[in-house]
Order: C-alpha cells, then sequence, then structure tokens
C-alpha cells in the first residue's frame, strides 16, 4: 500500500484505522451480511449506528442535554440558509463577523430573508486576521450573532469567542470542530460540513440549543426546520448513511485517542512545527497574522510563482499531496486537521527545510 501525506483543505483525509475498519465491515456489516451503504435507514440496525454515533459526539464535545444534535445533508452551506430561516424572530436582524470567504457567503443568504448587520471584518487584508473580538458587541434586536471559527482558506482561527450577551451566538464549525475544546453552553447554534474532520462529504453536523427549535418562518422549507430533523431523530428522509456510520468511526477513533483535550494537543504540536519552520525562514513567509493563526489550516507564500510551482511538483513527488494554495490567497496551505499524524507534519517540515536548501539561491 503506498498511501501519500493527504494535505487536502477538504475532502480531507481520514484515520488509516477508520478506513481499515470500514473496509473490513465494507462487505458485511457486523454480521448482518450486508454492507452499511445498502441498508435501510429504518432498519433497527442503523437506528443503533445513528444513536452511537450522536451518543459519541455528546460525549466527545460534552454536549449539555438542552441541545439536540442533528445529522443532515446539504452541507454547511446549506446551512447559511438554515440558521435566519430557524432563528429570525419578527426583528429578522442578525450580526455576522466576515473573517473569509464563508463567513461572507453565509452573510450574503442570510440576507434574502432579513436585515444583516456586519459586526466586523477583516476584508481589507484580504482576511489575514481575526477583528477585535472586544470589539464584536450584537446589536440589541439582534437575533442572532454569527462567525465562523476556523478559516480554511486564509488560515485564520478565533483565539477567544466574542460575548454576545443574551443573543445566541452561531458559529460554522466545519474546519475545527472536534479538533479544539470548546465549551458549547457559549452557542446557541454549531454547524459544520463533517469532510475536514469527521466524515466522508455528505454529512452536516448540526447542534442546537433545544429553546431555539419550533420557532422556524413559515417559509421554511420541511427539510431545513430543525424541529422536523429533531422530531424524527435525523431520520424524515433518508439521510447519508454511510457517513453517518463513518463519522461513528471517527468518534470511536477519538476516544480511543483520549478524546478532544488529547486531540488539542497534538494539533498544537504539528502546526506549531510547521509555524517555526516558517519563522526561522526568510524563504517561506505566512499569510495569517500570526496571533490568528490556524492550528487547522497553515497558509505561506514562497519568493516566486515559479518557486511556488516547484514546490507542489516536488512535495507531490515526495508524498505530500494537496498543497496548492487557494487562488484568492497563492502560495502554499497544509491542511492538518485532526487526520494527519505527526509523522506527515514533520516529513512536511523536512521536505520544507531541504526545497529551502536547494533553492534560495532562486529567491
Amino acid at each position: 500500500m503506498n498511501r501519500v501525506y493527504n494535505f487536502s483543505p477538504g475532502p480531507s483525509a481520514l484515520p488509516l484505522p477508520v478506513l481499515e475498519k470500514a473496509q473490513k465491515e465494507l462487505l458485511d456489516y457486523r454480521g448482518t451480511g450486508i454492507s452499511v451503504m445498502e441498508m435501510s435507514h429504518r432498519s433497527p440496525v442503523f437506528q443503533e449506528i445513528v444513536n452511537n454515533a450522536k451518543g459519541l459526539l455528546i460525549e466527545l464535545m460534552s454536549i449539555p442535554e438542552n441541545y439536540e444534535v442533528l445529522f443532515l445533508q446539504g452541507g454547511a452551506s446549506t446551512q447559511f440558509s438554515a440558521v435566519p430561516l430557524n432563528l429570525f424572530t419578527e426583528n429578522r436582524k442578525a450580526d455576522y463577523a466576515i473573517t473569509g470567504s464563508f463567513a461572507k457567503k453565509a452573510a450574503k443568504e442570510a440576507k434574502r430573508y432579513g436585515t444583516i448587520i456586519e459586526a466586523a471584518s477583516s476584508a481589507d487584508k484580504n482576511f489575514s486576521y481575526i477583528p477585535d473580538i472586544d470589539a464584536m458587541k450584537p446589536s440589541p434586536d439582534s437575533d442572532f450573532f454569527h462567525i465562523t471559527t476556523n478559516n480554511t482558506i486564509y488560515g485564520t482561527r478565533y483565539t477567544k469567542l466574542p460575548d454576545t450577551g443574551d443573543v445566541p451566538l452561531v458559529a460554522d464549525m466545519s474546519s475545527n470542530i472536534l479538533a479544539e475544546v470548546y465549551d458549547i453552553s457559549k452557542f446557541g447554534v454549531i454547524y459544520a460540513g463533517a469532510q475536514k474532520n469527521m466524515a466522508p462529504s455528505g454529512l452536516t453536523v448540526v447542534i442546537v440549543r433545544k429553546d431555539l427549535i419550533g420557532k422556524a418562518m413559515d417559509i421554511t422549507p420541511t427539510m431545513l426546520d430543525y424541529k422536523t430533523q429533531a422530531d424524527q431523530n435525523s431520520l424524515y428522509n433518508t439521510p447519508t448513511t454511510f457517513s453517518i456510520y463513518m463519522a461513528g468511526l471517527v468518534f470511536e477513533w477519538l476516544k480511543d485517542l483520549g478524546g478532544v483535550s488529547a486531540m488539542e494537543k497534538i494539533n498544537i504540536e504539528k502546526s506549531d512545527m510547521v509555524y517555526d519552520c516558517i519563522d526561522n525562514s526568510d524563504f517561506y513567509e505566512g499569510t495569517a497574522n500570526p496571533k490568528d493563526r490556524s492550528r487547522m489550516n497553515v497558509t505561506f507564500t514562497l519568493p516566486s510563482d515559479e518557486l511556488t510551482a516547484r514546490f507542489v511538483k516536488e512535495a507531490g513527488q515526495a508524498g505530500l499531496a494537496t498543497l496548492k494554495g487557494h487562488r484568492s490567497v497563492g502560495g502554499i496551505r497544509a491542511s492538518i486537521y485532526n487526520a494527519m499524524p505527526v509523522e506527515g507534519v514533520k516529513a512536511l517540515v523536512e521536505f520544507m527545510k531541504k526545497f529551502e536548501l536547494e533553492n534560495k539561491s532562486e529567491a
């Protein structure tokens, strides 16, 4: 088997033990004689898979009893609509902190249903920093305050949360859910696409405070109403059965590793290795404000586009895949989600040092 270290921003790497277990169970799920991909979502066996995955996520994230966990479809982008449709009151007003492309898209979608206030923005410097958290204050009549906790494209993250008082804090946590410890009680809604830290693409996890359920706008499609999904244990229609199964395996893997707190320590170690390499070099330059650097997506540039292209090509030949940066930033992006082993990051750093030595004369 010749597996590479996959630094893709998403769909991203999955833990090898999870893939191996899924492979073993692919044709015959635990003596049932069928694959999970063939299994009825109404069957008792699949009901157990769903409940097990939900229970593990609740345990891993210490989700309080007054929250509901939903396994939905449509990606985080569908939640750009679902959140305002479910949370808007007669005020129809919300605050959004614009710290990247996905936060911008979320605000644009929410404008279809109400008034959106730009509470803060880092667009002036191509989203390379997180605005002053202490200055982020919700409007008095705001229905919710929306943030994106980690910015995949630009390599930034919130190092602390804004204090929104009684206004529900809503977070798109797609690219750092389960990567660091959060106090869930600080949030009204958390949503996340699964394809970075939880499962293959297709599954979207929503964690919503129960008192916010059941107040959807009349125009809300049935499928986007949180009450519809909560009442049916996320099984109103055929869900992403295989992705939910895979998420459960990832949750088991993470629990065996020591949980989210243990994973957070590993992620700090991994990201520090790459940032130390960048900071001790005059060849590489980080693109994110140092105090706001992401632990999941490390972004940096090289002295020229030619060297960047060479870096990506030679890294690929060395088994380090999918390192090209997003077109809006350029350079290199190393996505080092939970499934990326420390060994993979060490291999990247060794390659970076070697590449610098061999190409510094062209800088």
